[in-house]
C-alpha cells in the first residue's frame, strides 16, 4: 500500500486508520493494531510538528506485509534531523514550547519490533518500522 497526504495535524488519524485497516487482514489481536497505530501516529505527528514546522508539504507511507511481518515507511522531505541519536532520547525534544513530551521515538520502539530512522538535513526524513503479527 502506497499513500501520500499533506503534512497537516488533521491528517494523523487518517493515516492511523488507513494502516490499522492494511493490517487488518492479518486479524492481528487488538494489542498489536493498537501498537501498530499508535507507532504510526507518532511518526506522523513527527513530521508534521518537527519536520515541516507549519510550512506545507506531503507525507508518504508506504506499507508492505511478507508472510506475518508488517513493514511500514513513512517518509517526508522536511527539515530532517541533525542528532538522530540525541532525538532517539526518551524525552529529549526541540519543542518544548509546544509541551511536547519527547516520547514519540521510545513509543515508536516499544511498541514496533524493529525500527530504523535515516534523516538528512535539509532533505527530510524515513521511519521504517517491523511488527511480527502472532499467529
Amino acid at each position: 500500500m502506497k499513500m501520500e497526504f499533506l503534512a497537516i495535524s488533521a491528517n494523523e488519524g487518517f493515516a492511523r486508520v488507513a494502516v490499522g485497516a492494511f493490517v487488518a487482514g492479518l486479524n492481528p489481536t487488538v494489542d498489536e493494531l493498537a501498537d501498530i497505530k499508535t507507532a504510526v501516529s507518532e511518526a506522523v505527528t513527527n513530521a508534521v510538528i518537527h519536520g515541516y514546522e507549519k510550512r506545507e508539504g506531503k507525507i508518504w507511507i508506504v506499507c508492505s506485509i511478507s508472510e506475518r511481518e508488517v513493514e511500514i515507511c513513512v517518509v517526508d522531505t522536511g527539515h530532517g534531523i541533525a542528532d538522530v541519536e540525541k532525538a532517539r532520547e526518551p524525552l529529549f525534544t526541540t519543542k518544548p514550547e509546544l509541551e511536547r513530551s519527547g516520547m514519540g521515538f521510545a513509543f515508536m520502539e516499544a511498541f514496533m519490533d524493529e525500527l530504523w530512522v535515516d534523516s538528512v538535513l535539509g532533505q527530510g526524513t524515513k521511519i521504517t518500522m517491523r511488527k511480527v503479527i502472532e499467529e
